[in-house]
């Protein structure tokens, strides 16, 4: 078979969300967006459901319908973009709850689904979504008579300790929701971390259940194994790849993998990034392409059958690193093409 295996351990992912819990002052949820992060969000939620997650963010109604459709009634299902046009249908018939980032957004929910949950996204100064200071002061009262189940910000720096924007962010929240009465969410994995101060009442940790920093006490949660096609032998001078970027400086062996950029491979990658047999580095050979890598398995002595990506030798973080990017774009790059295989949950 030629397709790389990806496997998707649930019970580290269910380990991981019971390690964050334990850390946690109050309710700790789990962030659900993007398909779990690129990993499968009806087998990934249904684990967090038995673990005991009741709480679930994802962002955007059309997910939290899917998500309705794998949890069934009962668990919370918030969205963080609030209650788009056109949504009411599927916030009223899969009972989700639209985190309302704007006074037009509170107009159309109170107006399409009046008694309908909801909560409220606030700017603590991220200046993404939420509503600002100003707009929340004019529009507290009025959405204070109408309940909201929660109030949430969101931090920008967290993975930073000791970023000054964390007590910053922290200030601003208590200020903007002192004596609501309402439910409070501020603490996303890097918020749980920074301590008690941050955790109010729900926490909504996302990349830590899958493995990546700033969760570094993470059980991994993903390996991909790559399939070998082929093996050649290269002499002094020969070219691997497109551009001839690699050029053999002694007698040597290449494998060609199975995978490419087309499956979330990440070009950029290339120069810095290992496979790995058992414990033996095999270093990429040329350019990452669309469906296929050479790596020099030379040192191995042996052809091998398939060589690891991802798994014991490289986290996500890893691959970020030599990317230079971060391990979330790692995992919600990862294609389609794998051949999924899940473990536990």
């Amino acid at each position: 078979m030629s397709t790389a295996t990806l496997t998707i351990d649930l019970d580290a992912i269910r380990a991981n969300w019971r390690a964050l819990d334990a850390l946690m002052t109050g309710e700790t949820a789990g962030v659900v967006k993007a398909d779990a992060y690129g990993l499968g969000v009806g087998k990934v939620a249904r684990a967090l459901a038995r673990e005991g997650a009741r709480s679930f963010f994802v962002a955007m109604a059309e997910e939290g319908a899917a998500l309705r459709a794998e949890l069934g009634p009962g668990p919370a299902i918030h969205v963080f973009s609030g209650h788009m046009a056109g949504d009411a249908d599927m916030i009223g018939d899969c009972d989700l709850i639209p985190m309302i980032n704007s006074i037009d957004q509170m107009i159309r929910h109170v107006e399409a689904l009046p008694g309908h949950a909801f909560g409220v996204q606030l700017d603590s100064g991220m200046n993404r979504l939420g509503m600002e200071p100003a707009e929340w002061a004019a529009m507290r009262d009025v959405a204070l008579e109408q309940t909201p189940a929660l109030l949430m910000s969101h931090l920008a720096c967290a993975d930073e300790p000791d970023h000054p924007m964390n007590a910053q962010q922290l200030d601003a929240f208590r200020a903007m929701t002192a004596e609501t009465g309402v439910p409070l969410s501020f603490a996303n994995t890097g918020g749980i971390l920074l301590g008690p101060e941050y955790h109010f009442d729900l926490a909504r940790p996302g990349i830590g259940l899958y493995g990546g920093l700033p969760f570094a006490d993470a059980s991994p949660v993903v390996t991909l194994d790559i399939p070998v096609i082929q093996c050649r032998d290269l002499a002094p001078g020969e070219t691997v790849g497109y551009g001839n970027s690699f050029t053999a400086p002694r007698q040597m062996r290449v494998a060609t993998i199975s995978a490419g950029y087309a499956d979330g491979i990440l070009r950029a990658m290339g120069p810095k990034t290992n496979l790995w047999a058992e414990d033996v580095p095999c270093p990429i050979a040329g350019r990452i392409s669309m469906d296929l890598i050479g790596v020099d398995v030379t040192d191995l002595g042996y052809d091998p059958k398939s060589l690891e990506l991802l798994g014991r030798h490289n986290s996500i973080d890893t691959l970020a690193d030599n990317a230079d990017t971060i391990g979330y774009e790692i995992l919600t790059s990862l294609g389609n093409r794998y051949s999924r295989r899940y473990l536990g949950g």
